[in-house]
């Protein structure tokens, strides 16, 4: 399968080592409006750097992965079902709800698959808490905690252009809770600004905490902060009818030292690159599945639209100081 990719900054460069990775996937071509750095990735991979139109009318492009900044996904997903390509896509699918759910529709008779990069369902632990979970080990699950720290904020410049915090950063613990626990029927989000006052500045909060609540009942928070000066802290645990299920951090080494002061063991893994490595390369492998042998698009447009709706509702939360009911309008479903 012969795929092109379009951006080549850094989350480029990790999708592209994920496709040379899968010895059903052959990196063809990439894109970049940052010529310079689309020629650097192109010279590392042995690869043409071509023009976003060259890649799209080339017929022997049988995919491509849309790792560009965020304002041009929609176009180019739209654009790529037009040109009939098989197409991933990084979250979100646009920084607007009501351009996701027009997309959705454009994409909606699209005979090719169609996936969203939401990396953390491939994680090997969450995926681990997702299987015993449905399994019924803990029972039904009551009760659902998020937390996602990073480990220092980027820079503003990034703040400003990355549509918030619920969008941005946030937008992959929705479609967790979505992806354990399924929509919620509300959203109450809660935010200040106490890493960065430029942020506050920019219009953005860097500490957040969200609560979902379900239909049923059932409860998930999620906690967010810019900042965790330990390390990347991406822990989920779930309560149960009969215990608890959680999926921990991992850590820089298992080394643990014992003395008479007492136990010390190593930090969580620094950043999203070394703890999701091997996320990004087994999402690729799924979307290969699907493309190769007509397996199931396990992230599809639709999450993509379910996790910027709970963004959207937490935006409107935030603002208004009170909870947001999550609608079809919402959704589109």
């Amino acid at each position: 399968m012969k795929v092109a990719l379009f951006g080549a900054g850094r989350i480029g460069k990790v999708h592209a080592a994920s496709i040379r990775m899968d010895p059903r996937s052959d990196l063809v071509a990439v894109t970049d409006v940052m010529t310079d750095a689309a020629e650097v990735l192109a010279r590392e991979y042995g690869i043409a750097a071509r023009s976003a139109d060259e890649i799209l009318a080339d017929d022997s492009i049988d995919a491509i992965l849309i790792a560009s900044s965020t304002n041009t996904h929609s176009d180019l997903i739209e654009a790529g079902v037009k040109a009939g390509k098989a197409i991933f896509c990084e979250k979100p699918i646009d920084l607007s709800l009501d351009r996701a759910l027009s997309v959705r529709e454009i994409a909606a008779n699209h005979d090719k698959p169609m996936m969203m990069g939401f990396n953390r369902r491939f994680d090997p632990n969450f995926a681990a808490l997702k299987k015993a979970l449905d399994a019924g080990d803990v029972g039904k699950g009551e009760l659902l905690s998020v937390t996602s720290y990073d480990p220092a904020p980027p820079p503003v410049s990034y703040i400003k252009v990355s549509g918030g915090l619920y969008r941005d950063m946030m937008i992959h613990d929705f479609d967790m809770c979505a992806f354990l626990f399924g929509m919620p029927k509300s959203v109450m989000a809660h935010g200040s600004c106490l890493v960065d006052p430029e942020i506050g500045e920019a219009g953005d909060v860097d500490t957040a905490v969200v609560v979902l609540t379900y239909a049923d009942g059932r409860i998930a928070t999620i906690r967010n902060s810019r900042r965790a000066p330990y390390g990347y802290d991406q822990r989920v645990e779930v309560l149960g009818a009969k215990g608890t299920i959680e999926a921990q951090n991992e850590i820089e080494n298992t080394v643990v030292a014992t003395t008479e002061a007492g136990r010390v063991a190593a930090k969580p893994v620094y950043f999203f690159l070394e703890r999701y490595m091997r996320a990004y390369a087994i999402e690729w492998s799924a979307f290969v599945d699907a493309c190769v042998d007509g397996a199931d698009v396990p992230a599809t447009i639709q999450d993509g639209v379910n996790a910027l709706a709970l963004a959207e509702a937490a935006n409107r939360s935030l603002a208004e100081g009170r909870p947001v009911d999550v609608t079809a309008d919402m959704t589109g479903a």
